[in-house]
């Protein structure tokens, strides 16, 4: 019987929507384990619309909610922390500082990207 020599994953990570290459990204940490649907009971979710918070809180209000952005727009921030997400990210930042966040989001911080918290 084959023996799995991987460490055990004990985050789970949602993409909503999915992105594959994101996830694969985020699946070579070693601690960090992307499901594909929130019946997987995911620790955090990364979604990439404010709508997506409130539906997938409403669903497991368990679940860490952060929102996804290529930039910040006047008000998202804001309106993301309203929505009851656990904050706002940056897209094309290194997987490694997008892989902090989820981990501090799954201790329960409030995230905010420092390049979308303003001077």
């Amino acid at each position: 019987m084959p023996v799995n020599h991987r460490p055990a994953r004990s985050l789970r990570v949602l993409l909503f929507p999915p992105d594959p290459a994101l996830a694969l990204r985020l699946g070579l940490q070693p601690d960090i384990e992307v499901v594909a649907s929130a019946l997987a009971r995911p620790a955090v979710a990364l979604v990439e619309e404010l709508a997506s918070v409130t539906a997938l809180l409403a669903e497991d209000p368990e679940c860490r909610v952060l929102v996804l952005t290529g930039s910040a727009h006047p008000g998202l921030l804001d309106a993301a922390l309203a929505a009851g997400a656990a904050g706002l990210v940056l897209r094309d930042g290194p997987v490694e500082d997008l892989a902090e966040s989820l981990r501090a989001a799954s201790r329960g911080e409030t995230v905010i990207d420092p390049a979308l918290s303003g001077p």
